[in-house]
């Protein structure tokens, strides 16, 4: 957007004895794209542009066209006119932009390069440092106010512990700014991206519950813990998962970002006697306990059913799978997977991490102490 407007692409135009403020023409700009090597020919630009327009990113001006159009007609940036929709994640990313830009340009950074266990990180920082500077600087009114704004930067992707064991802490543990935000990015970097509800609609299910009757061939699974009301989903095998992509490794597929399909009604009632917050779990002296758990998948799977977000927790287990015998519970709260905190995430991103993951699976759970 701002090379655009050096570039006098985006200035006021008059079209029908009206004048629209700020826009651009989108033939123009696919042109441009094309010159400045940000997309290689003009189906890329048009991809390019249209991936803007479903982010709401751009739009054109009078909002007659939903989709982006290689012709002369004019488009906006909604940043220009104030219709920018800023959520939540927008604001806490922005916010984080600003913290990067104006930490790498004080006098003495405390952004380094730093070691730990023989490995180098970039752009590190010790927490009780980040919470100094936040205070020092007037980001944040207390030491408190810095923690929580720490929290929601990790939270969101922006900062992580180093070895991504450990929530932001004001103390002297090692985090880096996970986004390198002066990095040059390319606009066709959009179209490599996958969306989490991209193979939604995939009859495969992630979680691979172990199979009932495996021998008669049937395709149901039990989604229960020992003892309780039995439900029947409809779902396959996970080695089918790794067959949509081409790859022949039972454990590994390339994007396997699947959730349980909307035909089977695998969105069943929670089995949590109510909410839970992340803040809940984390406040000191809470009647929760951490375990770690070490589960190895079959060819079936690990046997259990992740739900929620935010926290997430086991929604079933199969009595009879890996899960249950490594000591997995149904109500229990998932806190790291493979040594990545995930509190903060959704189902859906936590189930592709498993997936990604080797078949040896590490995961740190919260259950409530009885």
């Amino acid at each position: 957007r701002l090379r655009l407007h050096d570039g006098k692409l985006i200035k006021d135009r008059r079209y029908h004895l009206r004048t629209y403020p700020n826009c651009f023409v989108a033939k123009e700009l696919t042109d441009w794209l094309i010159d400045h090597k940000e997309a290689p020919d003009r189906e890329t630009g048009i991809r390019l542009m249209q991936k803007l327009m479903d982010h709401y990113i751009i739009h054109h001006v009078c909002d007659e066209h939903s989709d982006y159009k290689d012709a002369k007609l004019l488009y906006r940036f909604r940043k220009d006119d104030g219709t920018f929709p800023l959520s939540k994640d927008v604001k806490v990313f922005m916010r984080g932009q600003s913290l990067y830009e104006k930490l790498i340009s004080v006098e003495d950074p405390i952004l380094k390069v730093r070691e730990e266990n023989s490995v180098k990180y970039q752009r590190t920082f010790l927490g009780s440092e980040m919470v100094d500077w936040l205070v020092q600087e007037g980001e944040a009114a207390s030491r408190k106010e810095a923690v929580e704004l720490g929290r929601a930067l990790l939270e969101h992707g922006i900062v992580q512990h180093v070895s991504n064991r450990h929530h932001f802490f004001d103390g002297n543990i090692l985090y880096q700014f996970w986004i390198n935000f002066r990095r040059r990015r390319r606009l066709t970097e959009l179209l490599g991206e996958n969306s989490s509800r991209s193979l939604s609609e995939s009859p495969d299910s992630p979680f691979c519950l172990r199979k009932l009757n495996p021998d008669q061939g049937n395709t149901s699974f039990l989604s229960v813990q020992p003892n309780k009301e039995i439900k029947i989903v409809s779902a396959v095998r996970r080695s089918s998962i790794t067959s949509l992509a081409g790859n022949s490794n039972p454990y590994f597929s390339t994007t396997p970002i699947l959730v349980f399909p909307p035909v089977a009604e695998c969105n069943p009632k929670s089995v949590l006697k109510r909410p839970v917050t992340n803040e809940e779990l984390l406040s000191p002296g809470a009647p929760y306990v951490k375990k770690t758990l070490t589960i190895v998948g079959d060819a079936v799977g690990w046997g259990f059913v992740v739900r929620g977000g935010r926290p997430c927790h086991i929604q079933a287990v199969d009595p009879g799978g890996p899960a249950a015998a490594a000591g997995m519970k149904v109500c229990q709260f998932v806190f790291s997977v493979n040594g990545m905190y995930v509190l903060h995430l959704d189902y859906q991103t936590i189930s592709s991490l498993i997936m990604t993951g080797p078949r040896t699976l590490v995961m740190e759970v919260v259950e409530a102490i009885e």
